[in-house]
C-alpha cells in the first residue's frame, strides 16, 4: 500500500479529543448543537471548505463536500449512547496504546481518521461527508438525507468501528424492535381472580409465541427484551407489554417476520393485543460490499471481511443498491460500554486507507 501520505497521530488524537470533550447523547438537543459546531469546526480545519449544519427534528446534522460531481460518500454520526456527565466520569485518556473516553470507538475515532485519511489528497473533488445526529435512534430524521446523498454519489464508506482484529464489516443484519402490547381486565385477586383478565399470563404465551419465530440457520434472531406488566400485587393485570429485538439477514426473511408479528392473537378470552414495530434497517447483503472490499484488499491485503449482526446506516444505502463498505473506522472495542478503546497503533494505517480508496472509486 501506497505510504508516503503524510498523516500526523498526533494531531488525529487531538482532534479526538476535541470530538469527545464535547459529550453528544442522542436526543439531547443542546448537546448535539454543540458537537454538530465541533465537528464542523474539526472538518472545516482540515479540509477547507464549508461544512453545513443541517437543522432537524434530531439535532443537526453535518455536511461537507469536496466539489465537483459526486462520487463517494462518507457516512457516519456524532450522536452516542453515553448520557452527559459521562465525560467526568471517564474523561478522554491516552494511555497503553489506547485512547478512551465515551465515543472514540463508537464513532469518533472513525470520524476523524476519516477526515485526517481525506486530508492528505490534494484533489478531494467528489467527496462528500455526511455525519449524523440520530443513529443511535434509528436515524429517522436522517434516513432521507442518507439515502439522497448515496444515491447521488453511488458509493458509501462507512465509519463505524471495525469487527473484531480490525475487519470490515462486508454484510449487517437488518434490524429493528417490535412493542407487543396487551390488554385484559382488572380484579382482586384474591376475591374475584376468575373476574379479571390476566394480561401477564397473556405476555407470557406471547412471548414464547414470539420467540419461536426465531430462525438461526437463517440468520434470524427474535429475542424479548424487555416486559413489564401489572400494577399491584393483589390485582389481576390488566395490562403488559413485551419488547422484542429482531435481526434479520434477508428481505424475506423481514417479510416473514414482521407478517407474523401482525398475526399474533390471544390466547385468553377476552384479551387484546396490538403490535407496533418494524424491521427498519433492512439487512445489508455482501454483495453490497464485495467491489469495495476488494478494493480495500489490494490496498491492504492483510484485511478481513466479516458480516456482523448490529446494523448502521449502511444497510440503508446498500438496500438502495448503492456500493457500501463498512467498518472502515476506528479499531478498538466496547462499543456502548464503560471498557470503549480505540487502539492508537492503527489509526494512521486507517487513514491511509481511506484517502486510497477515494482514489480507487474515482479512478474506477
Amino acid at each position: 500500500m501506497h505510504r508516503s501520505v503524510d498523516v500526523s497521530v498526533d494531531a488525529m488524537i487531538e482532534d479526538l479529543r476535541t470530538l469527545v470533550e464535547v459529550e453528544s447523547p442522542s436526543r439531547d438537543l443542546d448537546a448535539l448543537a454543540a458537537s454538530a459546531k465541533a465537528v464542523a469546526a474539526v472538518i472545516e480545519s482540515r479540509l477547507g471548505g464549508q461544512a453545513v449544519l443541517v437543522e432537524s427534528e434530531a439535532g443537526p446534522h453535518v455536511h461537507w463536500s469536496g466539489g465537483g460531481d459526486p462520487r463517494v460518500l462518507i457516512l457516519g454520526h456524532h450522536d452516542t449512547v453515553f448520557p452527559l456527565g459521562t465525560l467526568e466520569r471517564r474523561p478522554f485518556r491516552v494511555e497503553s496504546g489506547h485512547a478512551t473516553g465515551p465515543g472514540v470507538f463508537d464513532m469518533l475515532g472513525g470520524l476523524v481518521q476519516a477526515v485526517h485519511g481525506l486530508a492528505t489528497l490534494d484533489d478531494r473533488s467528489g467527496v462528500e461527508i455526511l455525519v449524523t445526529a440520530d443513529e443511535e435512534v434509528g436515524s429517522r430524521s436522517s434516513r432521507a438525507l442518507i439515502e439522497e446523498r448515496a444515491l447521488a454519489c453511488g458509493a458509501v464508506l462507512v465509519f463505524e468501528g471495525a469487527a473484531d482484529g480490525g475487519a470490515l464489516k462486508t454484510g449487517r443484519k437488518g434490524c429493528g424492535t417490535f412493542q407487543v402490547s396487551v390488554t385484559g381486565r382488572a380484579s382482586h385477586a384474591g376475591l374475584e381472580p376468575a373476574a379479571g383478565v390476566n394480561a401477564l399470563i397473556e405476555a407470557s404465551h406471547q412471548v414464547l409465541d414470539i420467540a419461536a419465530l426465531g430462525r438461526p440457520g437463517l440468520g434470524t434472531t427474535v429475542t424479548p427484551t424487555v416486559a413489564f406488566a401489572g400494577t399491584l400485587d393483589n390485582v389481576v393485570p390488566a395490562a403488559a407489554t413485551v419488547i422484542v429485538d429482531v435481526r434479520v439477514e434477508s428481505a424475506d426473511e423481514k417479510a416473514r417476520v414482521e407478517s407474523a408479528f401482525a398475526a399474533l392473537t390471544p390466547h385468553l378470552e377476552g384479551a387484546e393485543i396490538s403490535v407496533q414495530g418494524s424491521v427498519g434497517r433492512p439487512p445489508m447483503p455482501e454483495s453490497a460490499s464485495a467491489g469495495l472490499f476488494a478494493a480495500a484488499k489490494r490496498l491492504l491485503p492483510e484485511l478481513e471481511g466479516r458480516a456482523v449482526g448490529g446494523g448502521s446506516d449502511g444497510n440503508f444505502t446498500a438496500a438502495l443498491g448503492v456500493p457500501t463498505l463498512d467498518g472502515l473506522g476506528a479499531v478498538g472495542g466496547g462499543a456502548h460500554a464503560d471498557h470503549e478503546y480505540l487502539v492508537i497503533g492503527t489509526m494512521a494505517e486507517r487513514a491511509r486507507l481511506v484517502a486510497g480508496l477515494v482514489k480507487a472509486i474515482r479512478d474506477a
